[in-house]
């Protein structure tokens, strides 16, 4: 009867700690949230912010990040850009930064005439019009960022680690998508 009992409470715990570590699915029209491993620290990129202020994507650890790529041409992108705004009002800056990235070839012109139109005033996108930190598939590369599709967005975890990416528009504010970045935002490790 003790090994029963033994067994019986060993099981439940193994599985709990499982479940812990493992995210909670997410998933786009499109695609699903794609691991990667091995976990290695993303190397010292610097982006550039639309005001022109320089930000390395190391200064940002002690957070998650969603690093976004996205385009004024690309049509998910634009549905999607607004979500991201408010995905950072409803979590907040304390633990966690949306750093939204543009690969428009025109830069800053292209991206403030859309935020004006878009509405979009609170987020201060990046711009990549070199593709520098977004890199397609094609092209070499020290960036770990590849842009499969678009829009795709990485998350990195709080030691600066990018633990997966998901292509195509994804709800962020939708409770799916925000019970998967709060997985990783309680993540202290």
């Amino acid at each position: 009867m003790a090994l029963l009992i033994g067994a019986t409470m060993t099981a439940p715990f193994t599985a709990r700690s499982e479940v812990e570590a493992t995210p909670p699915p997410l998933s786009s029209a499109t695609s699903q949230f794609i691991e990667l491993r091995p976990l290695v620290e993303a190397p010292a990129l610097k982006l550039e912010r639309i005001d022109g202020k320089m930000i390395g994507l190391r200064s940002l650890r002690g957070k998650v990040v969603l690093l976004s790529f996205w385009a004024t041409w690309c049509p998910p992108c634009r549905r999607e850009l607004p979500l991201l705004e408010r995905l950072q009002q409803i979590l907040g800056p304390r633990d966690f930064e949306v750093v939204a990235v543009s690969v428009d070839r025109e830069g800053k012109s292209a991206v403030t005439a859309f935020l004006e139109r878009a509405s979009v005033t609170r987020l201060h996108p990046f711009l990549d019009p070199n593709r520098s930190v977004g890199v397609t598939n094609t092209e070499n590369g020290t960036s770990p960022f590849v842009l499969y599709g678009m829009p795709i967005s990485y998350v990195i975890d709080r030691q600066g680690r990018p633990v997966g990416y998901i292509t195509g528009e994804v709800d962020w504010t939708a409770d799916e998508g925000l019970a998967f970045l709060r997985h990783y935002i309680a993540d202290e490790r």
